[in-house]
């Protein structure tokens, strides 16, 4: 079995949350509600998500055009062709929209498997989330379970994230390369983790990495030294 390497998107992949981003320039004021209750943990993240964006009143074009300005870090692809020279499967796991995630890694030429939640346009300016990844079991009640997408457990070796989103799946994997609020729960929660600023430093971490996880690559040699291996 290939190592797996799960990255989030939103505040990962890019710099921004981009379902924060759609809300703010498009929902009514009542989304700001709905993510108190989710703040307070009165709710999930899946009814949390799902009553946004039923709020939310955009046309396509509008949706598109905010989409289009989303910036990714501009090291992820080198991180992404290391895995791959390295002979790990890379896979982008999401609570966030499917629409955001396509367009966006299309823009930048990169071609990852990915699985999130849906966004589906109902009608001129309306739109809906759909949730085929949901699991009733999910430790933080996400909508998209990012423990499911590493089923069986003992194949999540790195996962690189940043949020709540990501707190069970961090139980779960060998290495954590953590950003933000997912740095904070690792050290309080005793998890073996690297604290990452972004991109530049996951490549770093994934060559020091390599010489600790078996590769499907054999061949594949890390370029330079790197950062320092994990800390809890």
């Amino acid at each position: 079995m290939k190592p797996l390497v799960l990255v989030d998107f939103d505040g990962t992949i890019v710099r921004q949350d981009a379902t924060d981003l759609i809300l703010e320039r498009f929902a009514l004021p009542e989304w700001r509600d709905v993510e108190n209750e989710w703040v307070a943990g009165r709710i999930g993240s899946r009814e949390c998500l799902a009553r946004q964006v039923d709020l939310v009143r955009a046309t396509e074009q509008e949706m598109d055009d905010l989409i289009g300005e989303i910036d990714i870090d501009p090291s992820f692809s080198t991180f992404a062709r290391l895995c791959r020279d390295l002979g790990y499967s890379v896979v982008v796991g999401s609570d966030g929209l499917d629409r955001v995630i396509a367009a966006t890694l299309g823009r930048a030429g990169i071609d990852l498997p990915f699985v999130s939640n849906r966004l589906v346009q109902t009608g001129a300016d309306r739109w809906r989330a759909e949730f085929p990844n949901y699991r009733g079991t999910c430790e933080v009640a996400s909508g998209t379970c990012k423990c499911a997408i590493a089923s069986p457990a003992s194949a999540l070796t790195i996962l690189v994230g940043d949020g709540r989103s990501d707190f069970c799946a961090a139980g779960q994997a060998k290495w954590v390369l953590a950003k933000g609020a997912l740095a904070l729960h690792c050290r309080q929660a005793a998890i073996p983790h690297s604290r990452i600023e972004g991109f530049a430093d996951a490549v770093d971490a994934i060559r020091t990495l390599s010489r600790l996880i078996p590769s499907s690559a054999p061949t594949a040699q890390p370029h330079d030294a790197a950062a320092g291996a994990p800390h809890a």
